[in-house]
């Protein structure tokens, strides 16, 4: 009786993501497990409890013994999606050192929400009490798109666990734009495009989700088995960004549409102390799926700068 209370109560808040029901929702996890194939093989599975929720993490690498002790890597995805979408990463990022990928609360994924993170001060929080969950007093943190906000305003509001962060065509420097809501929309729209069609879109779109089947499946189920409740988060200031001091790494998709990469890779480093900002070619918002190679070697040379 009190599981059933617990979630009738949280499926009438306005602010916690849920799963619209649990036929839909095994669909989405065959889905994400297929794509969790196609990049490296956990080692194991955990859940964090947190005041805000459940929190579900990966565990990857590394493959030597050596490696084990090295600062390990924390992986946030971006909105609507899981922490299968690292599965063009976790393999190079685990070779040398541990990788835990995270599940965010409110997106979907095996992490259950029960309060909303998405006020700045709260999400820092959750995510400090997962790394403390975790016993993380050290890490690399990496994160995509909405992942790249969650990182910013940690690296804003609780630097403490740090050793770097890197920031895969973010949130948090822009507000959102409309052209970036269009984008999203179109390309949802194109999934059902027919076969024969989806490399010209993923060309004229850049969006690597329509030529990877798993990928693309994995997308159309989530937006249809959960539903966000989460504005899109503020942008940082100026003010705010100048107070980050840990060592970044910003990459941008030079044709991205979240962000203009001009601006952004001339701001940053002149806000952010020996920030290091580079320029993508020939990809949009997802350089980490589509130009994995180069952006592995990026990141993976970026830490080993710092140890």
């Amino acid at each position: 009786m009190p599981e059933t209370t617990t979630r009738d109560r949280e499926r009438g808040r306005p602010d916690v993501g849920r799963y619209v029901d649990d036929e839909r929702r095994d669909r989405y996890f065959a889905a994400c497990d297929a794509l969790y194939a196609m990049g490296a093989q956990a080692v194991a599975e955990t859940d964090v409890e947190t005041g805000f929720g459940t929190t579900h993490v990966y565990r990857y690498g590394p493959t030597g013994q050596a490696g084990a002790s090295r600062t390990p890597v924390v992986l946030l995805h971006g909105a609507g999606s899981c922490s299968a979408m690292w599965y063009p990463n976790t393999a190079a990022l685990s070779a040398e050192r541990p990788v835990y990928a995270i599940d965010t609360p409110g997106d979907p994924g095996r992490s259950v929400q029960r309060e909303a993170i998405h006020q700045p001060e709260l999400a820092a929080q959750w995510l400090d009490e997962t790394l403390a969950g975790l016993g993380l007093d050290r890490v690399h943190l990496v994160g995509s798109s909405y992942g790249g906000w969650l990182a910013l305003n940690q690296a804003h509001r609780r630097p403490e666990r740090l050793a770097s962060v890197t920031l895969l065509d973010p949130g948090g420097l822009e507000k959102v734009g409309l052209r970036f809501f269009v984008w999203i929309f179109v390309s949802l729209f194109a999934t059902s495009a027919p076969k024969a069609l989806r490399p010209r879109l993923a060309r004229l779109l850049e969006q690597p989700v329509l030529i990877v089947p798993e990928l693309r499946m994995m997308i159309r189920l989530g937006v249809r088995a959960y539903r966000i409740r989460r504005p899109a988060p503020l942008p940082l200031s100026d003010a705010e960004l100048s107070t980050v001091r840990t060592p970044l790494h910003l990459i941008l998709g030079k044709r991205s549409l979240l962000v203009h990469p001009r601006r952004q890779v001339e701001r940053v480093p002149r806000l952010v102390p020996g920030a290091r900002a580079e320029i993508i070619s020939n990809t949009g918002h997802g350089p980490q799926i589509d130009h994995a190679d180069e952006v592995n070697r990026r990141m993976v040379a970026f830490m080993e700068g710092i140890g």
